[in-house]
């Protein structure tokens, strides 16, 4: 001990000699009980429905559902208005947070909390890899990479991007990565992390308003303020899926026509679409987790690395080859110039490339996010906080690079051949036009429909459960009438969108879908807080901490002590020259 430490302080060297002494003896060292002892409330079969969040719920989706279609006119008008309030004044929100929280994740990824696990100390994961890889990535974003898979990159290439001019393969690839890689699956991330880690570390509700806890108390949690952060989850979900439920059936109508069974796609069949492909994932929700969506997801996967290597290799390989290292690189390269895009960019020209583009896809993202995130965390038990942040982003991330690089490297291959598939403009339109080029197209085309209804029925599958179970006090497996009440819900609200949206009706998916989710965006941001709360005080983290601090503390009374027996040898040393003399 030296002279500028306490004198009552223990030193490491005490306590490591404590320590050895005890064991010596054979006396018992007190420690923690075992983490596997903790209840899981997601858990108790008991749970209650929480009707203070079903029935608002039930009542205002009735409520648009019927405004949609009773008063289409002033309904459209203000979505319209509303959309307009939101893109003037909070769309720099949306830009600003989301590369935030791409940071978010990847900081909390390498830093000590990585070593933390989303569940008991020795837990291990639930689902193999593959099968995890396979659910978040069908339940994430499958039917938007069908629908946008070769529109995206093609119009970037036409159209240009602000301040940049048209016809840059480089900058329309990079700004369709940015779109659908890092910034989305961070959003995902945020929600996923909270819920895994409040449910299946600390053994509360699965529920949003309980990953709160640490910022807003159990009390408030549990009260008011919980429910009403739960209702919004539910809602900006609802319209989340609704928007990809109507794009599923817009490209799924249009793959009927340019096969030939349907001449002119109409309100009708645009109907019978959605009831039959409804009632297919209302069957899938009621199996279960751990059956129907992990078996749809693994076809899903099947089927669609089956498209894109059909597209690969009858394609022009090579082409496809070169454009990968070229959308990684503009990628990087472009990061912080696309990041930092605001209204205000290109001369004040970028304002409308934002509202079509990217501040609807970061909407879109944040409306899936409860849902998504839940689900993320229901198959991610057991696996680190590291493995779940770097999973979560990078494994879809490199998916969708490849995927846009396979049919979006072939829409601009034949735009430059003179051969576009851009057709009418109708995005929906433009993945088939692109599979009739190639020998078998037609097959492949009916092949596309086949996934996009598995994906539309994946998606719906996983929303559904995942509303009724934070409906149900976050139980794990919910009752399945409410996962059919949900569904159906979230099935008419996307039916009234494409009818009151009419010959328009992706701007009318847009435009609500990013209204819809503003609210929410506020308690993303505070969830980040919430966070770093909560893991801060996680055993395993501060255990990690107290080691790296006695380890230091014993490195410098090492480092004290050796110099100390140095100098007591040097002194020595001397007194042995001197002492003959004195003599």
């Amino acid at each position: 001990m030296t002279k500028q430490e306490p004198a009552d302080a223990a030193s490491a060297t005490s306590e490591l000699a404590a320590l050895i002494e005890a064991d010596s003896r054979g006396a018992e060292i007190t420690s923690a009980a075992p983490e596997d002892t903790v209840e899981r409330a997601s858990e108790d079969e008991n749970a209650p429905i929480s009707w203070g969040i079903v029935a608002p719920i039930v009542v205002l989706v009735a409520a648009v559902v019927g405004w949609g279609l009773l008063g289409t006119d002033s309904f459209a008008a203000f979505a319209n208005a509303s959309f307009n309030w939101v893109i003037e004044n909070v769309g720099w929100a949306f830009v600003l947070f989301g590369t935030i929280f791409v940071g978010f994740v990847l900081v909390i990824a390498f830093s000590n909390f990585g070593t933390i696990r989303l569940g008991s100390a020795d837990e291990q994961p639930e689902f193999s890899t593959v099968s995890w890889i396979a659910m978040m990535f069908a339940a994430g974003m499958g039917i938007g990479l069908m629908f946008y898979g070769a529109s995206e990159p093609l119009s970037m290439y036409r159209d240009g991007v602000p301040g940049r001019s048209t016809h840059e393969v480089g900058t329309s690839m990079a700004q369709t990565m940015f779109h659908w890689t890092l910034h989305p699956w961070a959003v995902y991330a945020v929600i996923g992390l909270a819920i895994a880690y409040s449910t299946f570390r600390l053994g509360r509700k699965q529920l949003l308003s309980s990953a709160f806890v640490p910022l807003i108390g159990q009390k408030r949690a549990d009260g008011v303020l919980g429910k009403l952060i739960d209702g919004l989850a539910i809602f900006a979900t609802i319209f989340g899926t609704a928007c990809s439920l109507g794009l599923g059936a817009l490209q799924i109508s249009s793959g009927l026509q340019a096969s030939g069974f349907v001449d002119s796609p109409s309100t009708k069949l645009t109907v019978g679409i959605v009831a039959v492909l409804t009632l297919a994932f209302l069957l899938s929700a009621m199996s279960g987790v751990g059956k129907g969506i992990q078996w749809l997801s693994n076809f899903n996967m099947v089927i669609a690395a089956l498209l894109a290597i059909f597209v690969f290799v009858v394609g022009p390989t090579v082409n496809i080859l070169n454009m990968l290292p070229t959308a990684v690189g503009s990628y990087i390269d472009q990061f912080f110039l696309m990041a930092s895009r605001t209204a205000e960019s290109a001369d004040g020209e970028a304002g409308e490339f934002l509202s079509g583009w990217t501040i609807f896809y970061w909407a879109w993202w944040i409306s899936w996010s409860p849902f998504v995130g839940m689900f993320l965390a229901r198959i991610s038990r057991g696996r680190t906080i590291r493995e779940f942040c770097l999973g979560v982003m990078l494994v879809p991330s490199i998916l969708s690079t490849i995927w846009f690089s396979i049919f979006g490297g072939f829409a601009i291959k034949l735009e430059q051949e003179g051969n576009s598939i851009y057709g009418s403009g109708a995005a929906e339109e433009q993945l088939f036009n692109l599979l009739h080029t190639l020998p078998g197209g037609f097959f492949m085309g009916m092949f596309a429909v086949v996934l996009l209804g598995t994906f539309f029925i994946t998606s719906a599958d996983s929303a559904s459960t995942v509303m009724a179970s934070m409906a149900q006090s976050g139980k794990a497996d919910a009752k399945p009438w409410l996962a059919a009440v949900f569904g159906l819900g979230t099935a008419a609200v996307g039916l009234t969108l494409l009818i009151t949206g009419g010959s328009d009706a992706l701007n009318a998916l847009q435009s609500v879908t990013i209204v819809a989710a503003t609210p929410f965006l506020v308690i993303l941001v505070a969830l980040m807080f919430a966070i770093v709360k909560d893991v801060s005080n996680d055993t395993i983290y501060l255990d990690k901490k107290e080691q790296e601090r006695f380890a230091r503390q014993l490195a410098v009374e090492r480092r004290r002590h050796r110099e100390q027996r140095e100098l007591d040898n040097r002194k020595r040393q001397v007194k042995r020259i001197i002492a003959p003399g004195r003599k």
